[in-house]
C-alpha cells in the first residue's frame, strides 16, 4: 500500500490532548500540528474526527487516526479503550484517516465486537489497519488476522504487560521484526534521539513520538520530579 510506503522512515507524531487539558481546543491542536509539520514530522496520529479532518485538510501526508474515551479509566490496563467498537472506526474513516488505529490485544471489546471484525472492516473499506499491541503474542495474532501494521503502543499499560523499564520496548520491537512480515512501529517512552536511531537499527518501520514533543506538562514534570 502507498501509504504503509510513506511511512518507511518516518518520525511520526501524535498530536494528541484529552478534553480536560488547555491544549485540547481546537486552535491549539491545529497550532501544534503545524508545528510539528513544520519541524518534519513524516505524520501525524491524532485522536478523534475533529483532529483528523483538520490534519487532512491542512497537510499531505499519513494521518493516523484513533479514538479515545473523554476520561481514560483508572482501570485503563484491563480495558480496550483505543478504538474499541466499530462505529469508532466508522467515524475515523468518514473523518478521512489513512490508517485506523485500534487496540490489538487479546482482551474482551465492548459491544461483542471482534478483533476480526474490526480488521475486516478496515480492509473492507481500503484504508491501513494497525494494530496497538503490548505483547508479542498480541502481535503475532494481529499478523495472523490480517492487520497492516503492527505497533508497540500499547507495550507496559496493560495487565498482560506490566511495564519493567523507563525505555521503550526494544526487545518487543525485535521479536515482532523477526517472527513476522508485517511492518512494525516503535511507540511507547521514546524521549531522546538516540532512541530513535536504534529503532530504526532494530528494523523498526516508523517511529512514533508523542509526549516527549507534544505533551507540555509531562515535559515539565520531567524537569520538575528530575532525580538529585
Amino acid at each position: 500500500m502507498d501509504i504503509i510506503k510513506r511511512l518507511k522512515n518516518k518520525v511520526v507524531v501524535s498530536v494528541q490532548a484529552m478534553p480536560s487539558e488547555p491544549l485540547y481546543l481546537e486552535k491549539c491542536m491545529v497550532a501544534m500540528m503545524k508545528s510539528v509539520v513544520k519541524g518534519g514530522a513524516g505524520a501525524l496520529r491524532v485522536a478523534g474526527a475533529r483532529d483528523v479532518k483538520n490534519a487532512k485538510h491542512l497537510f499531505d501526508i499519513p494521518v493516523i487516526g484513533l479514538t479515545k474515551p473523554e476520561v481514560i479509566p483508572q482501570n485503563f490496563r484491563e480495558i480496550v479503550y483505543i478504538t474499541p467498537e466499530i462505529k469508532d472506526v466508522i467515524g475515523l474513516i468518514n473523518a478521512g484517516a489513512d490508517v485506523v488505529a485500534f487496540d490489538g490485544t487479546s482482551r474482551k471489546r465492548p459491544g461483542d465486537c471482534t478483533l476480526e471484525e474490526i480488521i475486516k472492516h478496515i480492509k473492507i473499506n481500503k484504508r491501513v489497519s494497525m494494530a496497538d499491541i503490548s505483547t508479542l503474542e498480541e502481535g503475532l495474532n494481529c499478523a495472523e488476522l490480517g492487520a497492516d501494521i503492527l505497533s508497540t503502543t500499547l507495550s507496559g499499560y496493560t495487565t498482560q504487560s506490566p511495564m519493567v523499564s523507563d525505555e521503550p520496548d526494544f526487545e518487543l520491537l525485535e521479536n515482532l521484526v523477526k517472527q513476522t512480515d508485517k511492518p512494525v512501529i516503535l511507540e511507547g517512552r521514546i524521549w531522546e534521539p538516540e532512541q530513535v536511531n536504534r529503532a530504526f537499527e532494530l528494523g523498526a518501520h516508523s517511529v512514533v513520538i508523542g509526549s516527549a514533543i507534544t505533551r507540555p506538562q509531562l515535559i515539565t514534570k520531567r524537569f520538575v520530579q528530575r532525580k538529585p
